[in-house]
């Protein structure tokens, strides 16, 4: 009987050991879980950021293109006026709008680069 005691309180122990160990091994599991989610959330701020500043920049560019196809179509109506007044033939290329067909750009298109350092996290 004192034998059996002794055996279950051991085993009592070694199960309280075993929970212990689980408890702390989830406990470090949500501490790992929770570092991960604070840099996945880093992440996402910065790349919110990175989106407004393109965003913003590209409003800047529509609207500068808007100017200047508007300036473009200004300086080509005067040509038109200076030919038809001087008598003079000039090779005026039409210009698309490039609100109505913004797939089809009114110049050349130049390749894009984009630094490495744009999209650190």
């Amino acid at each position: 009987m004192q034998r059996r005691m002794i055996s279950n309180r051991e085993s009592a122990r070694r199960s309280r050991m075993r929970k212990q160990q689980h408890l702390d091994e989830l406990l470090n599991q949500v501490a790992q879980l929770q570092q991960d989610n604070s840099g996945i959330l880093q992440r996402i701020n910065a790349t919110a950021e990175v989106y407004v500043n393109v965003e913003s920049e590209n409003s800047f560019l529509r609207a500068q293109m808007t100017e200047l196809s508007d300036r473009l179509q200004s300086l080509n109506s005067v040509l038109h006026i200076i030919e038809e007044v001087s008598g003079f033939s000039m090779d005026i290329p039409e210009i698309p709008d490039p609100l109505l067909k913004p797939w089809q750009l009114p110049c050349p298109s130049l390749p894009i680069t984009a630094s490495s350092s744009m999209f650190q996290f």
